[in-house]
Formats: structure tokens, C-alpha cells, sequence
């Protein structure tokens, strides 16, 4: 869940938030990391809070009340530009969280994102330009800023970031910014929209390329398709564990809500935390 500005990242394609073992834990972290006292966020540039006066993110994170309006959404903007399958087994955990939240009272509803050809080019610039920043120390031979010490896909992704010409970024992030009008406005009529975490169980040592970089971010964008566009629109998002695959590995599901809307999420996280018990699953201990 996002709790500082992005202003700082180009595209506003990476902000910080927390990261916890409970939604209740969550929210507090998140309280911390804007500064809020009371009513007042000393981070003028951090997302406001609802302007309800309903309390502290804390507060919904432990009350986790509420009945929402649900949409239930399955497409990927990356669809248009990779191959982008869901793991049967995301989707029967998919399944299971639709009916769970319709059993708690939320209202449900199917929706779709409009097909997007040119999110896919248009992130990958930014996220190549943003690379093209990074500043390296002195290569084997001396070369200054040499990539030698880096992998082959940040090695790629820089190279091909310095080759960006300004008009090439500049119409990147208008196509993005564009993307971003499009899925708030599609969103807009629900308090959250839940889609999966990532597309594929967690993969295995060795499975993404090591030498083929630009296969490399092929693989990643198949494993990852849901989360980074959320980013792009700028919205709040929270993933919640909520099932198993076969092998005892959690399984998450992605709800994304409106501009400020991060207190729905955190009731509707635990809704689902309180229902499935999820405090009391413990991994199991390997010798």
C-alpha cells in the first residue's frame, strides 16, 4: 500500500509503503510513514487520508467494518503486448475470495479494463529512462560508469534508457498519464477493485533468464502483470494472503481503491484476515 509521494520517481512508477504481517500492523506502519497527527499530515506531498475525520488508518484497520461495492477484474493492461496466463491454481484462490466477499455482504460486480496497445511501450520507457539514472563506479578497465558490475537486465534497461531521445519520454509519460484517466474513471464507480497478485505461483531458482534481458523482463511482466499498472494509475492497493497453492505457498489477492481511499482497503484486508483466520497459519519449520 502506498503511503508516500511518487513525485520523486519518474511517472510516480515507485512509491514507498508498508510492508507487514497483519493488516492491523499495516495500517499503523502506514499511520507512521505519512505523519499523521490527528487530522494532520505533515508530509504535504504524502496521499490525503479520507476527509470523513473517521480516525487514523489504524482505526479501520482494527474496526474492519463496512459493505462495499466490489468489481471484480481479471484484465491486464499488459495483455496487449505479452502473454499474459493466470496459474489455475491463482484462479481457483480468485474464485473462492469473490464468493467469500460476497458472503460478507459486499456488493459484486465484473468489470474490464479498455484494451490499451501502447501501456506496455509506454511503461517500459519510463521504467528503462528511470534506469538510465543510475550511477555506477568504474568498470574492469577503468571505463567510468561502465555496466560491468551490474546484472544483464539492469545493464539493458540502462543502455537502452541513455539511448531515449526527450520526445520519446516525454510522449511515454503522456501515454501513461492518459492510462491513468482511463482506469480512475473505469474504477471510479467502486470502493475497491479486486484482482490477483501476481499471475504465476512463486517460480523457481533459476526459472527467469540470467544472460537474455529483454526475456528477462518478459518473464517478469508474466509473473507480475496486475500490480505495476496500479502504480501507473496512481492508485492505493493492498495484497492480502488469503489461500494456498498445492506446495503450502500463500497465495494474494490485489484490491485496488480510489484516490484516497486507502481505509476501505484496510477494512476490507481485515474482513478477510478475520474470516480466514489468517493470523493462526503458520509455514511449516524444514530441518
Amino acid at each position: 500500500m502506498p503511503a508516500l509521494s511518487g513525485i520523486d520517481a519518474l511517472g510516480g512508477l515507485s512509491v514507498a509503503g508498508p510492508i507487514a504481517r497483519s493488516v492491523v500492523d499495516a495500517a499503523f506502519l502506514l499511520d507512521g510513514m505519512i505523519g499523521r497527527r490527528g487530522s494532520v499530515i505533515d508530509d504535504h506531498f504524502a496521499l490525503r487520508a479520507p476527509s470523513d475525520n473517521d480516525g487514523d488508518f489504524l482505526g479501520y484497520a482494527i474496526r474492519g467494518e463496512g459493505r462495499f461495492q466490489i468489481g471484480v477484474c481479471i484484465d491486464s493492461p499488459w495483455s496487449t503486448s505479452h502473454d499474459v496466463v493466470v496459474d489455475p491454481e491463482i484462479m481457483a484462490v480468485f474464485s473462492d475470495t469473490v464468493a467469500l466477499l460476497s458472503d460478507l455482504g459486499h456488493g459484486i460486480e465484473e468489470t474490464s479494463l479498455e484494451p490499451t496497445p501502447g501501456y506496455g511501450a509506454a511503461f517500459t520507457t519510463v521504467w528503462q529512462a528511470g534506469a538510465a539514472q543510475i550511477r555506477l563506479g568504474p568498470g574492469a578497465h577503468g571505463d567510468a560508469d561502465a555496466d560491468g558490475g551490474v546484472e544483464p537486465l539492469t545493464a539493458w534497461l540502462r543502455r537502452r534508457g541513455r539511448e531515449l531521445t526527450a520526445v520519446q519520454l516525454a510522449e511515454a509519460l503522456a501515454e501513461l498519464s492518459r492510462f491513468e484517466r482511463r482506469v480512475v474513471g473505469a474504477f471510479s464507480r467502486f470502493d475497491a477493485v479486486l484482482t490477483p497478485t501476481v499471475a504465476l505461483l512463486p517460480r523457481p531458482i533459476g526459472w527467469y533468464d540470467a544472460l537474455d534481458p529483454e526475456r528477462n523482463f518478459a518473464q517478469q511482466v508474466a509473473y507480475s502483470p496486475f500490480t505495476s499498472f496500479v502504480n501507473a494509475a496512481g492508485l492505493p492497493a493492498v495484497t492480502v494472503p488469503v489461500g494456498t497453492s498445492s506446495d503450502g505457498l500463500p497465495i494474494g489477492m490485489q484490491l485496488i481503491g480510489k484516490p484516497g481511499g486507502e481505509g476501505a482497503l484496510l477494512a476490507l484486508g481485515r474482513q478477510l484476515e478475520h474470516r480466514l483466520r489468517w493470523e493462526e497459519r503458520h509455514p511449516p519449520v524444514w530441518d
